[in-house]
């Protein structure tokens, strides 16, 4: 009832299993339901008419019309009306409880959703054998393959030497190759207490803040662990340089660019934040992939035709 990319709720029915030797069980099972409770009513009526001619027994014993021994008679039927009853009432439970195992049965052959999801990948199709983990040639050990996007996490390889640096809730920015123009903000879930020796890692299960549609599984990620959450502010693009690009020239902070004829240009700037091993300067000024030079000497000055050496 499903294909590659079906959005599915808990509950939902997703494939039938070949039912033909169940559905009989199941209708055998109700039929004998049916007769436990018709025979129940059959004793029912024999009970009440025992107990009728008992009452009327001990009121001819009562008038001396009838002997000790026909009372006696009389109670010994409505006895056993009684244990019959309740013997047919435990054949009734009995075959409640069959019909239910054969119910259960029948449901065993309806594969349901069991829980909201996407089918990733669809296993079998119409006439495929499937047998637990699939033991018999030919034969499949799953219908399809499902995933609850909510839960997406990212996995993270994070060396020993750090593993000290990083706590659970720690703020952390994601990176998908599959959209790098985005950046997610997330946060660190858990960390798995075990170490890869091969690898002298430990992995770490990084949430995402919030999902994106776009976010599939197994797509390649790159994790960036931060001191503090990011805010709307930090996630803005800036422009930034090595600081050892900006000179004092004439009393101005300048970079001096390499133009297109391969002469310097002074371009004055205005240097902001400290970023890591850069600094944030005015946008508009220079442009991205533009040449500077760094740590210009003295003798260095606008108009002045240099080569790059490499």
């Amino acid at each position: 009832a499903v294909r590659e990319g079906s959005v599915v709720k808990a509950g939902d029915l997703i494939a039938r299993i070949d039912a033909a030797d169940v559905l009989p069980t199941v209708l055998a099972a109700e039929a004998a339901v049916r007769q436990a409770e018709a025979t129940r009513r059959q004793a029912a009526v024999e009970l009440d008419n025992a107990r009728a001619d008992l009452e009327r027994t001990l009121g001819l014993k009562d008038q001396g019309f009838v002997s000790p021994q026909a009372v006696d008679s009389a109670r010994r039927r409505a006895d056993a009306a009684a244990a019959a009853l309740a013997a047919n009432d435990a054949a009734i439970a009995q075959s409640r409880a069959q019909l239910n195992v054969q119910r259960v049965a029948r449901d065993n052959t309806e594969i349901r959703a069991p829980f909201d999801g996407v089918v990733l990948v669809k296993n079998a199709n119409v006439g495929d054998l499937i047998t637990p983990l699939s033991s018999a040639t030919g034969a499949l050990g799953a219908v399809v393959t499902m995933a609850d996007m909510s839960t997406l996490e990212v996995e993270a390889d994070v060396s020993e030497a750090n593993v000290g640096r990083i706590r659970i809730d720690q703020p952390v920015e994601i990176a998908l190759d599959a959209l790098p123009d985005r950046r997610f903000a997330g946060s660190v879930a858990r960390i798995v207490p075990t170490v890869d020796r091969a690898k002298a890692t430990v992995m770490t299960k990084i949430r995402f803040d919030n999902l994106d549609p776009r976010i599939l599984p197994e797509m390649a990620a790159r994790v960036v662990f931060l001191s503090q959450a990011a805010s709307d502010a930090d996630r803005r693009p800036v422009m930034a340089l090595n600081p050892k690009a900006v000179v004092e020239r004439e009393g101005r902070r300048v970079v001096l660019r390499i133009g297109a004829d391969e002469r310097l240009e002074a371009v004055p700037v205005s240097v902001g934040r400290t970023l890591g091993d850069v600094v944030e300067i005015a946008p508009g000024t220079l442009k991205p992939g533009e040449r500077v030079v760094l740590a210009p000497a003295d003798t260095l000055a606008a108009g002045t035709r240099v080569t790059v050496a490499k």
